[in-house]
This record gives C-alpha cells, structure tokens and sequence, in this order.
C-alpha cells in the first residue's frame, strides 16, 4: 500500500513538475539553445520584478506613517485566525475522520487520471474528469488538466466545508459571538484558497508562462500601486471624471454648509409636480450612486418623471469635523428640508433616504414630530434603511466594544478613513470584491476594467469619528433607536412610533448589508400609512435598477401583513424595474403640477447660484 500511495503521488508531482519547468525553464540550460532564450528572460523579469520591489522600498522609507491596518491583508487574516482557533481541530476523532475522508477523496480524484487502483486513464488527456466538488473560482479547465491542482483545489472545499461546519456546531457561545466566529470561518477559508496565490494557481502559472512573465511584472506593479494607496483597486485609475462621465445630470449647487451642498437639478418637462423631491444620500459613500450615467442615473429619470430634485452632497469628513454626531445630521435634514421649502415656496417636500441617511430621516421625522412640524415632509422613502438593528446582518460582526474601541485608535486626528470601511465592506464579500481581484489584477496581471458602479465603490469618503463610534454602539450593537425616548436628538426625543408621514420602504431581496427582514421591521413603528416593496437584487443593484435595463423584478402586497414571511407568501411578483411603481404612488398622494419656471430651474434669471452641479465636494477626499 505504501509503494502504491508513493507511486500515485510520484506520478501527480511528476505533471507538476513538467508545468513549473515549461514556466521556468531548464535551470542550466545549453548555450545557443531555445531554454537558454528562456532563461535569460526570465532572469530579466526576475531583475525587473527586484528593481520593482526595490524602488517601492525606498518610497515607503521615506513615510513616517506604517502601513495602515486596513491596508494590511494579513492582519485581517491574523485577526480571523484568532477567533477560528476555537474550532476542535485537535480532536482525535475529527482528525481521524478528515483522514478519511481526505484519502477517500485523493484516491477518488487521481482514479480518473488512470493514477489510481482501477482507475480509467482519460482519452487523450482531453476529456475532463467529474470531480465531486465544485465552484465557480475553479471553473477553469486548468484546474482540471494536471492532477495535482484537480486534487488541491478539492481538499481545499473539502477543508472549507468542514470549517463552516465545526464553525457552525460549536457550542456554548452566545448568539452573537457564534455569528462572529462562522463570519471568521468563513473569511479564514476565503483567504486560503488555492487560487489566491501563484504557484497554486495554474490559470495564473498559465498566463505566466503564456506572456513570457509580463504578466507577474504587471501583477506586481498592480499590487504595490494598491499598497501605495492603502486601498484595493476594482476599476481602471482615471477612466471617471465628475461632470463628465460620471454624476453628469445638468443641475446647481444652490446651497451650502460646513458639512453639505444643496444641489437642484435642471428640469427637462414643462411641468413638474408642485411637491419637490429631497434626496439624503448616505454620507459614507458619494451621492452619485444615484446619478452614475445618463442610463443608471435615479436622478435623470425621476427629473424626467416631471419632478423637480433635490440632492444633499455631504462633505468627506477632515479634522475639523471631528466634533460632528448624529444630531448634526438630523439637523442637517431638517435645514435642507427647510431650506428647499423656503426656495420654492412650498409647505412641504417629499423626501428620500438611503441606508444610514434613511436611518437619521426616521429620526428626523421623530423629531419633527414631537415639535409639531411633521407636515414639512409630505413623504418619507426608505431605500435600504434599518432602524431597528437586532437582525442587522454581517455588518454586526464587526460590532463588539473591541472593535469599537479600535475605531478611537484609528481615528488619531478625529475622523475615520474612509478606506477602513470600504474595506470592511469588500470583507463582508470576500470572495467578489477582494479575492477575485488578487487573482485577475495580481496573479494573473489583467488590465482593469471601466466599470462605473466599482469606480464609485473606490471613491471612499472620511467619517467624522465619535459619529461612527457613537452609531454602532447606540444603534448597531445597543439598538437604541426603536426605544421610545431613549435617544435624544435637536433637543427632544426620538420616539420613531410618532410618525404618521406616509412612507414606502424599500428592501433588496439579496441585501447582506442591510438584509429584507431588517428592513421591514421599520412597519412595527409607524402611526401613518406605509407601502413595503421587495426588489430583487442587493444593496445597490436592487436600488439602481432602472425601467431600461428590464432586469430583476420586485414584489408587492397590498395587505399589511405582521411578517415578511406573510409579505413574501402573499405577494405579487413583476418583472423588471421598481421605480414605475414609486413614482406612481408619489403622483398618488399629490398629483398637483405647476409650470417649470422661476427658481424651478435653478440659475435663471435672478437666481443666485454657488457653482454647477456636481459641486465642490462630491471631489473632496
């Protein structure tokens, strides 16, 4: 038995061996011949790679800062690593039985390449051999044609399930800390597989080979420019410019503040809804996520709808906003409400709010509802916004008083970098937004693509940081907000069950962030009317989903069901676009039209304006 295991594995290394040589080339090869060209210019990628390396040294000699902990891959790695030691790997049974399983396994897998007792050698070497576990990360056929990477990759998701499982049997942990170390399984075994590194990945060792190493060279430089910059990239550098490409909706900035600008887009119909449109973007991406191109854009097409748009661009936070809360941005909304109100000459606005600027337009309309002003808003839409937090997805995982206490350590000059957050969100999907992209951009040296929505999703902004201490302790980790006068906020509390503002809520059916049975719990807390709709889709997709693309679909239930569970069973299903469905229920509230003149179009004749629409801050970093 131990001359047949030798002879299999002999064999298995043996194809290895063949491919890392055609790689490489002989190690002394004879002069004049064609493996003396090709080790000759692998010496010359080994000194280019090495001069490389050498100048990005020199560089970072020269900072006096190190490399940030967001920046830091294995640290996040070490990080998760520490919590997945709790599983019982060191027990004698489960070793015992991973064994098995194992060797099961690798006889299994090398039968098919004729290596194994009764094994049936492959026609050729060109059929593909059914393996028993899959995954679209190895897809590839060059993970089946040698059976060395066809075996690798298949103990690796043997492995992978059998952490996720033991993560998920452990016991004696309270809800929150078991949720923890699955989310740490997990990234553990996302961070390990096979494909993320170089000479274990043979599409990568492929594309080597295939190009002559330009593409290590390139890989090389791609990872040191995302080093330099303490942040991964996902899009071609430079291929957006605001106001030209991207965020191009004609409109002016007719208002400003330290932390916002107003901007009031150009009307493009002869009439418009007498009730204007205020859009709170969240602060902890640019607003133009909303108004990405002329086909994506929300805003274009809610202009186009005949209403007149208003849109808050906050400002990326700097030292000298260290002192802002959470009431300075309940303030803010209740400022621009007024301020749009004011403008127009309009008793009230309806208003919009995505994920964390939903949450504050809950309790802004609290606030304005314990102070008697609740018909300033004659509608509240909640894109993605969660105000009670018991179920409030992956993002909780990072919300213990450890890593709260972190933020405080990361925050020296009174703000959080924003690339600490992108890079807790690219975690919370690893596999697509992290590791995909070691394998194309750094292993295997590909040019980045000129994608839109990932340029916007680099495009990190600062938060002020006793804000974002104080809202994962208060709402994340407490859950605060939906405790009637718990919180206080304008100098009066918040009790979110004051308000009867109509509202539309909607939910993506796929959110990780801000997940559908989150996101529905806002119903247990209103007095007034409220309509639920489901998209299909995610956090952003489900969101962005223009009538022109007929993607995904969406649900509706006219009852008022008590769960989602009884939303989703009695529901109605449509395909494609959920944005016909809000702006008629808009238009269902108040109808009214007036002419699109005066300071309807924004920088007429007489109307003071500060600059043109995308403005200053959208830009500031």
């Amino acid at each position: 038995m131990a001359t047949d295991a030798t002879d299999l594995f002999t064999e298995m290394f043996r194809g290895q061996a063949q491919q890392v040589t055609g790689l490489f080339g002989q190690l002394v090869p004879a002069e004049g011949t064609p493996e003396a060209e090709t080790a000759v210019q692998w010496a010359e990628i080994a000194s280019r790679m090495h001069s490389i390396w050498t100048e990005f040294q020199v560089e970072q000699l020269g900072k006096a800062k190190g490399t940030p902990h967001y920046a830091d891959p294995m640290k996040w790695i070490a990080t998760a690593e520490a919590v997945v030691r709790q599983l019982p790997f060191s027990d004698p049974q489960i070793q015992q039985r991973l064994w098995g399983e194992a060797v099961d396994l690798v006889n299994g897998v090398l039968g098919q390449y004729g290596l194994g007792r009764g094994g049936l050698k492959q026609d050729n070497g060109e059929a593909q051999p059914e393996l028993p576990r899959s995954d679209r990360r190895f897809a590839d056929p060059e993970w089946r044609r040698q059976p060395f990477f066809a075996v690798l990759h298949q103990l690796y998701l043997l492995f992978a399930d059998e952490v996720t499982r033991m993560a998920g049997a452990v016991e004696g942990l309270e809800p929150a800390k078991k949720a923890q170390l699955m989310f740490a399984a997990r990234a553990v075994v996302d961070a390990l597989s096979p494909a993320n590194f170089p000479l274990t990945n043979p599409v990568a060792l492929e594309a080597a080979s295939r190009t002559k190493g330009e593409s290590l060279v390139r890989g090389f430089e791609n990872m040191l420019d995302d080093m330099r910059k303490g942040q991964l990239t996902h899009t071609r550098p430079g291929a957006f410019v605001l106001g030209e490409n991207i965020a191009v909706t004609p409109g002016k900035v007719v208002f400003e503040t330290p932390l916002y600008q107003l901007i009031q887009y150009t009307p493009t119909t002869d009439k418009v809804l007498k009730t204007p449109l205020l859009i709170f973007p969240p602060w902890i991406n640019r607003f133009y996520i909303l108004d990405l191109n002329a086909k994506k854009s929300f805003v274009r097409w809610a202009v186009g709808q005949g209403v007149t748009v208003f849109m808050v661009s906050w400002k990326s936070a700097d030292a000298g906003m260290a002192g802002v809360v959470w009431d300075d941005y309940i303030a803010a909304q209740v400022e621009a409400i007024d301020h749009v109100r004011e403008r127009l000459g309009v008793p009230s606005v309806h208003t919009i709010g995505y994920c964390v600027a939903g949450t504050t337009l809950a309790a802004t309309l609290a606030v304005l509802a314990r102070k008697g002003e609740a018909d300033k808003v004659a509608s509240a839409t909640f894109f993605t916004a969660q105000v009670d937090f018991e179920e409030a997805g992956d993002l909780k995982n990072f919300v213990d008083d450890q890593q709260i206490e972190t933020l405080g350590k990361l925050s020296p000059e009174g703000y959080l970098d924003g690339r600490y957050l992108a890079a807790t969100f690219n975690i919370l999907r690893g596999n697509d937004l992290i590791w995909s992209y070691v394998e194309k951009n750094y292993l295997k040296g590909e040019e980045y693509p000129a994608f839109d929505l990932l340029h916007w999703n680099g495009d990190v902004t600062n938060l002020p940081a006793g804000w974002h201490r104080d809202y994962l302790r208060d709402l994340y980790r407490d859950n605060r907000l939906v405790v009637a006068d718990s919180m206080q906020a304008c100098g009066v509390p918040i009790d979110l069950h004051r308000i009867a503002t109509p509202v539309y809520i909607q939910a993506g059916s796929e959110d990780h962030i801000a997940p559908p049975q989150s996101v529905w719990k806002l119903t247990h807390y209103l007095a007034g009317p409220w309509t639920f709709l489901l998209a299909g889709s995610g956090h952003i997709a489900g969101v962005v989903n223009p009538p022109s693309s007929n993607k995904y679909q969406y649900w509706v239930n006219d009852a008022r069901p008590d769960t989602l569970g009884a939303f989703i069973e009695g529901a109605h299903e449509h395909p494609g676009s959920w944005w016909p469905h809000w702006a008629e229920w808009l238009r269902e509230l108040d109808s009214a039209e007036i002419p699109a003149r005066g300071k309807r179009r924004p920088g007429g004749r007489g109307d003071k304006v500060i600059e043109d629409a995308p403005g200053r801050y959208v830009a500031t970093r």
